[in-house]
């Protein structure tokens, strides 16, 4: 099931986003052909420890994990895109995401969020969502200030 898009499905896309881009980073590191065999032969025992080995130096155990699957886009024009289906569990909430990895950048497109104890206002629920995802983290992320 696709999450339906509305007002508040754009910043909780960010606060994920943000939340695991050192995760993402790390699996940046990861040459691509490796996530294209891994994907293509379904060794999702070896995604899946790709994804927690990446996550364990930023999340407490069992906050980032493989979903179900993946893919990849690889033509002979362009540069490799690998899509890696992710489960992110804090503390309260569940959010199942897809996190897409290309040559420069890296983005997350949520697929649904279930709320344990949703509430009736959706802004109280993004709040929620951005706390938990910050608890569940080992390196408390501060705003950084531009240089000017």
């Amino acid at each position: 099931m696709i999450l339906k898009k509305s007002e508040f499905s754009e910043k909780r896309e960010q606060i994920v986003a943000e939340a695991i881009r050192p995760v993402a980073t790390e699996l940046r590191l990861i040459d691509a052909a490796d996530f294209i065999a891994l994907l293509r032969f379904e060794s999702y025992a070896s995604l899946a420890d790709l994804v927690e080995s990446a996550a364990e130096l930023y999340f407490l155990p069992g906050t980032v994990n493989f979903g179900l699957g993946g893919n990849y886009d690889l033509d002979w024009d362009s540069h490799p895109e690998i899509v890696l289906d992710l489960e992110l569990k804090p503390r309260g909430v569940t959010v199942y995401a897809r996190l897409v990895l290309a040559k420069e950048t890296a983005g997350v497109e949520i697929s649904h969020i279930n709320f344990q104890h949703p509430s009736p206002d959706p802004e109280e629920n993004t709040a929620f969502l951005a706390s938990s995802l910050e608890e569940a983290k080992f390196v408390k992320s501060y705003p950084l200030r531009l240089a000017s």
